[in-house]
């Protein structure tokens, strides 16, 4: 035992060479370049593989990719082209050769194990003899996935190694707790979703479908995408998701909800792979009338046109980065040869693919030799395009962002790093964390003019183009830039479209509706439908004195007490102002009649004056008569007051006046009743009854009677007088001005008095109905005192039931019909016995068959 741990103590001891080894085989890069320091690219020159099902019981080999990519290619040679340009640059780096390792992998563990293969580098072995001599790329460029972006960023952050992508977008790639390292130059999915949110409200799509990849590229993107469209207000009838290497029932039962569906508008958040699946299954089955709104991983893919039911897409609508010139680039693209890239299967299969030759004698006995010296000059292919570069653009500022930080830490004075006590990194032995530090403070402008920058999450400023799908005069479909969207800006001033000509979805020739209930007009409101999403709502009508004056109004306002809503219930309208007016029908007719029973009194009036020496109206006791006939034609000119628009002055007036003339009219009468009561009540011959009622007794009477009722009307003008008042609770759509009581209690006292004064006369009449036939002055007033009080007791359940204006008018009515009355029962018939029957007029005719001369001549 002894023996044991003393070898154990000696093995340990003893000094051994520390030697890390690489397991496995280095992975070769397709495209490669020596130099002082080396960037990293990987990109998918070839998509698609056959499904394959791992077991991990070895080491999984790289599966074969089959179908070109030539837009991935253009992105590897930009970058090569940008660090061909940095190289010959003395301003920058100078002294400094940059190399680059590019890797041709598609696949997300393929591209997970290229990611690897540059942060291991190519050495088999690893000691403390050569551990200074860096094989470690700087920085990675790519890749142009989400998908894989997010597999190879977390691990290769562990490593300090920074990540610039130009085409992943994904919104999660924002947390920098997961991912450390990584930068883009594109913008987030999550300013896209919003961009694409407001793209949608603009043109008024409320309802709408959403479909995305199945991976975390499309379902974050639809998920940011739905909620940003939410806040405004769009609904989302269905969201699907599916794979292009899914089973073929879910793309079939996506299919089917399309089809079933109502809304009119399909926002895609997938990649061209997915588009061209789902554009050719639709097209198979005649499904179109479709407007689509498309993510920027697809919207400007070149590769659409020669896809099956690509015409189902014609008239797309999608944000994308902004097209941008690279000097120089072209001649770099046309003049690739694959001598220059003597390695590269891919180069060789590129060659005879473009020139369709089989290169070198190879295999491909089917083709014409080739030997590789052929000139892309005169190609026009989707490589050689140069007229719209936007991801190839964000490729070249990736690199020039790399570029500018390692410039920046080679250039950094002592005392003024970014590391401790402003300390600089030692260019002999540069670590990735520096290049990251170095990074995040990146700051330049391109030869275009465009910022570049990364804020805090390593994203870079989100400015977009709105581009719609047009065919080209060649057959093709083009992006055609119609609008433009900058999240810099200002809420309303983030989205603005220009004065191209849009081309819409399904062949229609103006904007699609696709709304789940079509708007609701002004004067009514929205009612949401049970169990349905806020944009399917009933349209219902604005409740009486409520408006809605816009479109969608959720809820109807009322209008102010003065205001009514017009017949649209969309405006308030100053309420119509009601009263009775002299210019109206009614107004004019009660003022016609109370002129003419003030003509009809006057006449009156005077046919007993120029008779007044005459039995018949010294009998009727003439003073009395005249005194009754000036409180008539009071009586008729005081219902005039009640006419017109009613004032302080005027209101106090009508009541009053009304009150005073009238008790002085029935106080006359009342007086009169009394004389002849008294006349032919007396019982003996040579009676001197009449000594206690004569004329100086018949005055005070009427007098008091009528200081009486001006008493009440002084308490009433003094406690609470009538005043102009403005009723909103009779009629909804019109004020209705009238003349507050003031105080109820003094208005129903004057009329409470005026009764009694009638009744008491009515009385009076009545038991002095049976006096001579040929003297019937008593039953006149008796007549005269029925129809008085049968008017003021309909008067009060009228009066009180009446609306509006015509309480004003029943008023009138029963002063004029009461006054009318005592006119016509008192006067007229006298008026007749003197102009028609003047031989009636004799005191012998007067006294009939009784010989009584208690009369007062």
């Amino acid at each position: 035992m002894t023996l044991l741990k003393l070898l154990l103590l000696v093995l340990l001891t003893r000094r051994i060479d520390s030697v890390c080894r690489l397991q496995g085989r280095a992975e070769t890069p397709e495209l490669a370049q020596d130099g002082d320091l080396v960037i990293g690219g990987i990109f998918s020159f070839r998509t698609g593989q056959d499904h394959v099902v791992n077991t991990f019981q070895k080491i999984p080999h790289i599966r074969k990719c089959k179908n070109f990519n030539f837009r991935e290619f253009k992105f590897a040679q930009t970058m090569i082209f940008a660090i061909n340009e940095i190289n010959r640059n003395p301003e920058m780096l100078s002294g400094v050769k940059l190399g680059y390792k590019i890797y041709d992998n598609c696949g997300t563990m393929d591209i997970l194990r290229a990611a690897l293969a540059l942060v291991s580098g190519q050495k088999r072995e690893i000691s403390e003899h050569n551990c200074t001599e860096s094989d470690t790329a700087q920085a990675i460029i790519g890749h142009s996935g989400s998908r894989p972006t997010i597999a190879f960023a977390q691990v290769v952050g562990r490593f300090h190694i920074p990540v610039i992508s130009h085409f992943a977008t994904c919104a999660c790639l924002s947390n920098r707790k997961e991912y450390p390292t990584f930068f883009r130059t594109i913008p987030s999915d999550y300013y896209q979703s919003r961009a694409l949110a407001k793209l949608v409200k603009h043109f008024g799509w409320t309802w709408i479908g959403a479909i995305a990849v199945e991976n975390e590229y499309g379902l974050n993107g639809m998920a940011a995408f739905i909620q940003a469209a939410q806040e405004d207000g769009v609904c989302i009838e269905y969201s699907e998701a599916f794979s292009q290497s899914g089973p073929a029932q879910k793309l079939q039962r996506i299919v089917e909800i399309i089809k079933r569906s109502t809304s009119k508008v399909i926002m895609a958040f997938m990649s061209h792979r997915e588009i061209k699946v789902l554009a050719a299954e639709l097209y198979r089955q005649n499904i179109t009338g479709l407007q689509w709104v498309g993510s920027d991983a697809w919207i400007t893919d070149h590769s659409l046109s020669d896809s099956e039911g690509h015409s189902i897409l014609m008239g797309s609508l999608g944000f994308t980065v902004s097209r941008a010139q690279i000097p120089g680039l072209d001649e770099h693209l046309r003049q690739i040869q694959p001598s220059q890239f003597p390695d590269s299967q891919f180069v060789k299969d590129f060659w005879e693919d473009v020139f369709d030759c089989s290169l070198n004698g190879s295999a491909k006995i089917q083709r014409k030799p080739c030997s590789g010296s052929e000139s892309l000059q005169d190609v026009e292919s989707q490589f050689t395009d140069v007229s719209e570069l936007r991801f190839t653009n964000n490729v070249y500022k990736s690199v020039y962002a790399v570029a500018h930080a390692l410039h920046n830490l080679f250039e950094c004075e002592d005392g003024q790093g970014p590391f401790s006590n402003g300390s600089c990194a030692d260019t002999k032995e540069i670590q990735p964390w520096q290049v990251l530090q170095y990074l995040n403070a990146v700051n330049f402008t391109t030869k275009e003019g465009e910022r570049v920058y990364f804020d805090s999450n390593g994203d870079s400023p989100a400015r977009y183009e709105l581009v719609n799908l047009q065919r080209s005069n060649t057959g093709t479909m083009e992006g055609v830039t119609v609008g433009t969207y900058d999240a810099s800006l200002a809420g309303g001033h983030q989205f603005n479209m220009n004065t191209i000509s849009v081309v819409w979805g399904g062949g229609l020739t103006k904007v699609p509706v696709s709304v789940c209930s079509e708007s609701c007009p002004p004067g009514t409101h929205k009612a949401l439908q049970k169990g349905r999403p806020v944009c399917c709502y009933d349209c219902i009508p604005c409740p009486s004195g409520e408006i809605s004056n816009f479109t969608d109004s959720i809820n109807c306002m009322k209008c102010p007490p003065e205001y009514w809503p017009n017949k649209h219930s969309d405006v308030c309208l100053p309420k119509a102002i009601e009263f009775l007016a002299y210019d109206e029908i009614m107004g004019t007719l009660l003022a016609l009649f109370a002129l003419l029973g003030i003509f009809l009194t006057m006449i009156t009036a005077l046919v007993f004056y120029c008779h007044r020496e005459t039995p018949l109206v010294r009998a009727n006791n003439s003073e009395l008569s005249f005194l009754l006939l000036f409180s008539l034609t009071l009586c008729f000119l005081c219902s005039l007051t009640f006419i017109g628009r009613p004032s302080d002055w005027s209101c106090m007036l009508r009541h009053t006046a009304f009150g005073i003339t009238f008790v002085l009219c029935i106080s006359c009468v009342l007086g009169k009743t009394i004389v002849v009561l008294m006349a032919f009540r007396a019982t003996l011959p040579g009676s001197n009854v009449m000594k206690w009622f004569g004329p100086h007794q018949q005055r005070l009477s009427v007098l008091a009677f009528t200081l009486i009722q001006v008493l009440i009307c002084i308490l009433w003008l003094t406690i609470s007088p009538p005043f102009p008042f403005k009723n909103f609770h009779h009629f909804k759509e019109k004020i209705i001005l009238e003349c507050a009581l003031g105080s109820a209690v003094g208005f129903w006292a004057v009329l409470g008095y005026i009764g009694l004064l009638a009744m008491l006369c009515f009385v009076l009449a009545f038991l002095a109905r049976k006096l001579p036939d040929n003297f019937n002055e008593a039953k006149f007033i008796t007549f005269s005192m029925l129809i008085f009080c049968a008017v003021w007791i309909t008067f009060v359940p009228a009066y009180i039931s009446s609306p509006g204006k015509f309480t004003v008018a029943v008023e009138i009515f029963a002063i004029q019909a009461s006054s009318y009355g005592l006119l016509f029962c008192i006067f007229f018939p006298n008026c007749f016995i003197i102009l028609f029957r003047p031989e009636q007029n004799t005191k012998k005719h007067i006294m009939g068959k009784t010989s009584n001369s208690n009369i007062h001549y």
